[in-house]
């Protein structure tokens, strides 16, 4: 707890001194001036003024924010590590939101905040809750607050890749900003934290934790396509709307053609996670294909995402050594890279989509894997009891009889 408040002083002093010693925002200028949005202006589209615009993006703002929050749910599959999931997203979602608006205003001397600027930076804040997913419950509770400032600075870095330094990278819906950053980031803290014993820690479901997953994953596939679009104008929105939820539709049948295939049962994690593979899928190519090729490229992404989980997953967590604990790999990282190529073949931009990716690959494992080194260095003890459990940090908790797959009764200690 001191080193999160040791870290949280210095984080708003560095903010205070920045807002002192940063170039003056005109000092004639009111604060009406500055922050209202401005009228009289053109917008995207040859009939809406910059007013409208920014209308219109206002609904989209809210419901990206509305799915970060609703991603802590999609977490909450581990019985005795619910209030902790929760604390955790908000810190990560503080630290990375606060640190990337900072940096456009005091760095790069964005001082007018418009819908565009926040929507990138909650787009930010939203790629690494979903990071988190990979290392959750293995890190110190203030560390999820470091991870966050942490990762403003390597998103931008993305951010400056695809879309300053390359020219013609095609990914209107995020499958490579997002989601490929989200596992590949995330890979790279693992991978230098070298956390084994998350191997060894028990992880208790009940019918009552795994519906919190059911109604996150529901509600998200709902949502998805306000995030989507949320930068796009207005004339391209139905469009893109009819190609995500075509998507979606694709990657719900495959994905329980492939848990009956696999499993002859389905098993509900990898279903409501599987299942928005598509939504990933088609971030790339949203506005490059019609719904019927949507449904196809979602199609094929629910039979690699349920595949991966099913069968890579557990492969490739123990050649490497480490845990992606919430399998974010499997639903971000490959159905990522699938949207990206699809993406590139379909915008007829297939270079500059590949040579994005493999970009988005480096810069994300290894500013993911010097954040690693910093958690590690600074992190100090963690007993193995403190893991994926809410008893070291919440007054009032306790544990739950939980029942085990032998049929046993067992109380599951903090």
């Amino acid at each position: 707890m001191k080193n999160f408040v040791n870290l949280a002083l210095k984080f708003f002093l560095i903010i205070l001194l920045l807002n002192i010693i940063a170039p003056p925002v005109a000092v004639a200028q009111s604060l009406e001036d500055i922050y209202s949005t401005p009228t009289g202006e053109e917008g995207l589209t040859a009939d809406t003024s910059h007013l409208e615009d920014e209308l219109h993006k206002w609904n989209k703002n809210m419901d990206v924010w509305f799915m970060l929050m609703l991603v802590a749910f999609l977490m909450l599959f581990i019985k005795k590590f619910e209030w902790g999931v929760c604390l955790a997203v908000l810190l990560v979602t503080a630290g990375s939101f606060i640190t990337y608006m900072a940096i456009q205003q005091f760095v790069f001397g964005q001082f007018v905040w418009t819908q565009d600027w926040t929507i990138m930076g909650v787009f930010c804040a939203i790629t690494v809750v979903i990071a988190i997913g990979i290392f959750l419950g293995t890190i110190k509770m203030w560390q999820y607050f470091l991870a966050g400032i942490l990762f403003a600075p390597a998103w931008i870095a993305v951010e400056w890749w695809m879309f300053s330094y390359l020219e013609g990278v095609v990914d209107p819906g995020g499958s490579m900003l997002v989601h490929m950053v989200a596992a590949y980031w995330g890979w790279g803290v693992i991978l230098t934290l070298r956390e084994k014993r998350a191997f060894d820690v028990p992880v208790f479901t009940t019918t009552h934790s795994v519906s919190f997953v059911w109604l996150a994953s529901m509600l998200l596939w709902v949502l998805w396509p306000s995030f989507v679009t949320a930068l796009l104008p207005a004339d391209q929105v139905t469009w893109a709307m009819f190609t995500c939820y075509m998507a979606g539709l694709g990657s719900i049948i495959t994905t329980y053609i492939f848990c009956m295939i696999w499993q002859k049962k389905v098993d509900p994690l990898v279903f409501t996670y599987a299942m928005l593979a598509g939504l990933v899928a088609i971030g790339s190519p949203l506005t490059s294909v019609d719904p019927w090729t949507a449904l196809g490229i979602g199609l094929v992404a629910g039979a690699i995402s349920a595949t991966c989980f099913i069968k890579l997953h557990p492969w490739l967590c123990e050649k490497m050594g480490v845990l992606d604990v919430m399998a974010v790999n499997n639903l971000h990282g490959i159905p990522g890279i699938f949207g990206a190529i699809c993406g590139g073949i379909f915008a007829g931009a297939l270079m500059a989509n590949f040579v994005s990716l493999v970009g988005v690959l480096v810069i994300s494992l290894v500013t993911g894997g010097i954040t690693g080194l910093i958690i590690r260095a600074t992190r100090g003890e963690m007993e193995i009891g403190s893991m994926m459990s809410d008893g070291a940090d919440f007054v009032g908790w306790k544990p739950e009889p939980v029942a085990t797959e032998d049929g046993k009764v067992v109380v599951q200690d903090a």
